[in-house]
C-alpha cells in the first residue's frame, strides 16, 4: 500500500467532532438535494398505493435502498410472492457487494463505525465516499460515518415528508414512479464519465434488450442482472482493468 493510500484509512480516534460533522453535512449537500426529490415521491407512491404513511419511514430505515423500495411498491401492489421479492431484492442490489469489496481496506479500522458503514454503503454514499477525501486533521472513520447517516437521514426524512403529504393532500401521482428511473440515469451518466472503459455499458444494454424480447417485460429484470453477471464474470480476464 502507498503511503498516500495508508493515510486515506479511515483511522477512528477519541475527540470532538464538530469539524468532521460540518465536513460531512458540506460534502453530503448534493445527496440532500437528490434524495428530497426521490424520496418524497417514494413516499407518495407508497401511501397512493393505500399503504400506510407510516411504513414509509419504516422502509427507508430499514431496507434503505431506493430502487429495490421502489421494485416493493410494484409487487406489492402485485402481490408478488415473497420469494419472487426477495430474489428481485438480492439481484437488484448485488451491486452493493462490489462496492462493499472495493472499500474493505478504508473500512478495516472503521471500528464501532464498521457494521454501520456497511449498512449504509448506497450508491450516492459509496459515491461520495470514493470521491472526496477528508483533510488530513479530520478523522476519517467519524467522517465517513457522518456522511453515511446525514444521507440517510434525507432519504428517512424525504420519504415521510411524501407520505404524510400523500395522506393530507390529494396529490396527483402520474408520473411520479419515472423518478427512480431519473435517479438511475443520472447515475449512469457519471459513471460513463468516469468509466475508463465502455464495454460494461455496451454489455448491460445488450443484456437489457435481449432480456426484453427473449424473457418478456414482466421477467426482464432479473433476465437481465443474471445475464449481465454472467456475460461480464465470463469476459472478467479480457476487459481493461478498473472498468
Amino acid at each position: 500500500m502507498t503511503r498516500s493510500a495508508s493515510k486515506s484509512r479511515i483511522r477512528p480516534e477519541r475527540r470532538g467532532h464538530y469539524a468532521e460533522f460540518i465536513f460531512a453535512l458540506r460534502t453530503t449537500i448534493p445527496v440532500l438535494l437528490g434524495y428530497f426529490a426521490i424520496g418524497i415521491a417514494f413516499g407518495l407512491l407508497l401511501q397512493r398505493t393505500g399503504y400506510p404513511w407510516f411504513l414509509a419511514p419504516i422502509m427507508s430505515l430499514t431496507i434503505y435502498a431506493g430502487a429495490a423500495q421502489f421494485l416493493a411498491i410494484g409487487m406489492f401492489a402485485a402481490a408478488t410472492g415473497m420469494f419472487e421479492i426477495a430474489v428481485a431484492t438480492v439481484l437488484l442490489n448485488a451491486r452493493h457487494v462490489v462496492y462493499g469489496l472495493s472499500l474493505l481496506d478504508r473500512f478495516e479500522t472503521a471500528g464501532k463505525f464498521k457494521p454501520y458503514l456497511v449498512f449504509a454503503l448506497t450508491d450516492e454514499t459509496y459515491a461520495v465516499l470514493t470521491s472526496v477525501r477528508p483533510p488530513p486533521h479530520l478523522d476519517g472513520a467519524t467522517t465517513a460515518f457522518y456522511i453515511s447517516i446525514l444521507d440517510q437521514s434525507y432519504w428517512v426524512g424525504a420519504s415521510l415528508i411524501g407520505a404524510i403529504a400523500g395522506a393530507l393532500i390529494p396529490v396527483n401521482t402520474a408520473g411520479l414512479d419515472f423518478a427512480l428511473n431519473a435517479l438511475f440515469m443520472v447515475l449512469l451518466i457519471e459513471q460513463w464519465k468516469s468509466a475508463r472503459s465502455k464495454i460494461p455499458f455496451a454489455i448491460g444494454g445488450a443484456c437489457g434488450v435481449a432480456a426484453y424480447f427473449l424473457a418478456g417485460p414482466g421477467n426482464m429484470l432479473i433476465a437481465a442482472i443474471i445475464s449481465g453477471i454472467l456475460v461480464l464474470l465470463i469476459l472478467r480476464t479480457r476487459l481493461p482493468q478498473n472498468a
